[in-house]
Formats: C-alpha cells, structure tokens, sequence
C-alpha cells in the first residue's frame, strides 16, 4: 500500500516505514471508498405496480354514497333531517332537485302510451259519449286500445328521448328555481335571516318524499303498470306543501315580518304560475305527437 504523505510503497504495517505516517487511516478511507462503489442500486418500478385510485371515482363513490344515506334519512325522518341540513347539504339537496326535475319528461316519455289510453278511455266513458255508442263501437274501441298497446308508436312518430326529457328537464328545473327563489323571497319578508344555500337544502330536503312518489312512479312505468300517473300527480302536488314546511321550519328573528300564510299564498300565486308554464309545454308536445300521428299511414289505415 502507498503511503499518502510521501507515496512510499510499504508491504504492511501501522507506519510508513519512510516517513512515519499513520497507515491505519489509509486503510479504512480505502474500505469506505469500496463499499460506496458496490452500493445497490434501487430496483426501477415494473409495470404492473399498483396504480393509485382514480380520483374522480372516488369522490363519485363518496358523493353517491352521502346522498343514498342523506335520501334514506329523508324519508325516514323527513322533519328532523330537513332542520338539521345546513350548508353542508347544498349539493345533496341540488341532486334531489334534479331527480325530481328529470324523473317528470321520463315518466312521461316511457308511459306516455299509457297516459294517452287512460286519457281515451275517460273520454268514452262519458255519460254523453258511452249513451251514444253502439256495442259495435264498443268491441272497436277496445280493439283500437289493444292496438295502441301492442304497437310501438315511438318508432312510428319518431319520438326522440334527448328532444323530449333534456328540454322539458332543464325547463321544470328552472321552474323549481323560481319557485325555490320565491319561497326564499317570502321567508325574507317574514324576518327569516338564513342564507340562500342553507335554504335551499331545507327546501331540497323537504323534496326528498315527493321526489321518492316521482320515482315510484318511474318505476311502475317501465314496468307498463298503468296506476304511475297517481304517484305522478301526488309527486307533482307535493310541492304545495314542500313550500309551507320549508318557511314554518325556520324560526323568524323578529315578529314583525310578513305573517307566514300571505307569504305562503304569495308562494303559491308563482307555483301556480310557473305549472302552467310547465303544462303549457307539455301541451305543446303532446300536440306534436298528435299531429306525428295523424300523419302516420299506419295509423290512418288503421282507423
């Protein structure tokens, strides 16, 4: 080994037999440099590592998660939920407000057909009507309804499900906020200091009951079980009592405000504004589909 101060050659030893120098320290700084030499490298990661979750899913699972149990507790404890949602319940209550805004154009759009026999069976029922029919008449009708049943009228009037239940939802939505925005007008008159996003999910949590009626009625008419239009119209009447649960749930800090039954009534002057709206558009739709199938061959050959 050679020594480091002079670079004298020295076969063994503690001292450089030259010049004295320590030898020892020659050793372990030659055995330090060795060991980081044959140091392991780190291994680099194989290709099938595990990768971490997807972000997006995992706050779609926890979104879906909270609004299943918040829905539940809903209908359990409809009261008691609705005046404990705060803030925190905003994005719960939007959801509520947007199944119940889209389940209406998609009842209608699956059980339409069926609405549509109720509606002709009503008709021919009539005192008026049903005096003038012959037991000819009759036996036809009946086979004009098992016709309509067993014929897949969308196909023929070319029915479209995007034009129909994305145009009519977006329009019963904003419907639903002004009559949301109504309501939190008139509880501002009547004193009622809460802000806007914990009125809504009071509101939205109050909604919960009839939308679960709406969504019953979706059910039932996939299911092609004519008694859907009931849930629908008790779902579509819930609204008027959503509107006075909402205000008399919050206490008012001052008793000088706007007594609670004119702001409802108020309330109910827009929801009853807002329906006709709503109807009116309806209407129209319903009159295209007559018009479509009018001009139908198959249908006027039919009849």
């Amino acid at each position: 080994m050679n020594c480091s101060n002079c670079g004298h050659f020295n076969d063994g030893g503690k001292f450089c037999v030259k010049c004295g120098h320590k030898m020892q320290e020659e050793v372990a700084v030659s055995q330090t440099a060795a060991a980081s030499e044959y140091q392991p490298q780190p291994q680099p990661q194989t290709a099938y590592a595990p990768q971490p979750p997807n972000q997006r899913v995992q706050q779609a699972k926890k979104v879906s998660k909270s609004f299943f149990s918040y829905f539940m507790e809903g209908i359990k404890h409809p009261t008691a939920t609705a005046q404990a949602a705060g803030e925190g319940q905003f994005i719960n209550a939007l959801i509520t407000v947007i199944l119940y805004a889209l389940s209406i154009p998609i009842m209608l759009y699956v059980g339409w057909k069926l609405l549509l026999i109720q509606f002709v069976r009503s008709m021919f029922k009539l005192p008026v009507i049903s005096a003038e029919m012959d037991p000819s008449d009759i036996e036809e009708f009946n086979m004009g309804v098992s016709f309509i049943k067993a014929t897949d009228i969308n196909s023929i009037i070319h029915f479209n499900f995007t034009d129909f239940v994305f145009k009519q939802g977006i329009f019963i939505f904003i419907g639903l906020a002004v009559i949301i925005g109504a309501t939190y007008v008139a509880a501002k008159f009547g004193k009622v200091d809460v802000s806007f996003k914990e009125f809504f999910s009071r509101f939205g949590t109050f909604l919960i009951i009839p939308t679960a009626l709406l969504l019953i009625g979706l059910v039932l008419a996939f299911l092609h079980v004519e008694f859907f239009s009931y849930f629908m119209n008790f779902g579509l009447l819930s609204i008027f009592l959503v509107v006075p649960f909402t205000i008399a749930s919050f206490k008012p800090s001052e008793t000088n405000g706007l007594d609670r039954i004119y702001s409802t009534l108020i309330v109910y002057v827009v929801i009853t504004i807002v329906l006709v709206f709503i109807a009116n558009g309806l209407g129209e739709e319903a009159k295209a589909i007559i018009t479509r199938m009018g001009e139908s061959t198959e249908l006027s050959d039919f009849f």
